[in-house]
């Protein structure tokens, strides 16, 4: 005997494969659903740990910031402190270079020369005076120019005069300071004298 299914196990099995594709469909929708979540929670952790990164970098540089600040501030002083004490230096090495000045130039004054003013503007010196004679003079800038502390005096002007019914020779002449490294007590200019 034949059997004949009259049951409509078409449309059952077409019912059937379409709730397994819905079924499919929604679990691959929640399945990208959970991907997107997951790729955007981690994405958000992060760049919230790249800004805390960022926040750092900007708290430490801040602090270098100021501590290059510092450390200008600090090269500021150290070249104050050095110019002052090149400062105190020269002063100290110019109290006694009037005093030297003025001893080595009456050691280099020949008798019947008598000066009259003295001006020095920095290495540069102006004398004027009276001479006895020409001879004088030019023993006076021989003088000088075998001197340590002097060199190089240009006479600048002769002129003969009357003084107390004495014939005399008014002059004006400019003379040069050695260099600085001539100091008292030396033997020859460039030459440091011996310590006590």
């Amino acid at each position: 005997m034949i059997r004949i299914n009259l049951l409509p196990h078409r449309e059952l099995k077409k019912a059937a494969h379409r709730k397994r594709f819905q079924n499919m469909l929604a679990a691959a929708l929640l399945a990208g659903l959970g991907l997107s979540y997951a790729g955007y929670s981690w994405l958000d952790g992060a760049l919230s740990e790249q800004q805390h990164r960022n926040q750092q970098l900007e708290q430490a540089i801040a602090k270098l910031d100021k501590e290059l600040s510092n450390i200008e501030s600090l090269r500021r002083q150290r070249l104050d402190m050095l110019t002052r004490k090149e400062l105190v230096e020269r002063l100290q090495h110019s109290r006694t270079e009037a005093t030297r000045i003025f001893d080595h130039l009456i050691k280099t004054l020949p008798e019947g020369v008598f000066i009259k003013s003295f001006k020095q503007t920095g290495t540069s010196i102006a004398i004027s005076g009276t001479s006895l004679s020409s001879a004088r003079i030019a023993a006076l800038m021989r003088n000088l120019e075998q001197s340590t502390v002097f060199s190089a005096p240009v006479l600048v002007e002769v002129k003969s005069t009357l003084a107390d019914n004495i014939r005399a020779n008014d002059f004006s002449l400019l003379i040069s300071l050695r260099g600085a490294e001539t100091k008292p007590g030396d033997g020859k200019p460039g030459q440091k004298g011996k310590p006590s």
